[in-house]
């Protein structure tokens, strides 16, 4: 089951990905290429406040060529620790910090072709504490509770991610909310 790199060729480097082509060696004995997206790993946030209200940002996304309603999310720098990245990110797109951030889990997010591991935390104790967003983010943020947060989005309500659905379900878990 296990595949063998023979030869890897970096195609691509751009600002936040690169593309490499792997020649691997199957373990049928067949040689193919494999397409791999190499990104920097993520963090993925599900901010709960006190009164058990999800904090939820609204952004447009190239990929969905659309808004998207999202847990807060970033990429990790270089050196950076993805707890710190995710209390950056925090207050960059909802204007809060966590007094406690949880690891809810760690998880790739399409292994069949891209290095990208989502580091997703569970935030509480949340206090105002805002951050510039980065220039090219325009972001509104909506808060509501986390069982209509799970109706509206993880039930096919409307679009959104994975990282959303596997965040506020486990969110919905770790806290012990009904429905």
């Amino acid at each position: 089951m296990a595949e063998t790199i023979l030869s890897s060729e970096r195609r691509y480097e751009g600002r936040i990905l690169s593309l490499r082509l792997d020649t691997v060696r199957l373990s049928n004995g067949q040689a193919m290429v494999r397409e791999v997206i190499e990104h920097n790993a993520a963090v993925a946030i599900v901010p709960v406040d006190a009164a058990g209200d999800v904090y939820l940002v609204r952004q447009h996304r190239v990929g969905s060529n659309g808004p998207l309603v999202e847990i807060p999310a970033g990429m990790v720098e270089d050196g950076e620790d993805p707890a710190e990245c995710a209390a950056r990110e925090l207050q960059e797109e909802i204007g809060y910090a966590a007094e406690q951030l949880e690891l809810l889990g760690v998880f790739y997010l399409a292994p069949g072709y891209s290095t990208e591991l989502m580091y997703l935390y569970l935030a509480r104790d949340l206090r105002e504490s805002k951050l510039e967003q980065d220039f090219d983010e325009a972001i509104e943020v909506e808060k509501m509770p986390l069982s209509a947060a799970i109706g509206r989005l993880a039930a096919g309500g409307e679009p959104t991610d994975m990282k959303t659905i596997a965040g506020l379900l486990l969110a919905r878990g770790r806290l012990g909310v009904r429905g």
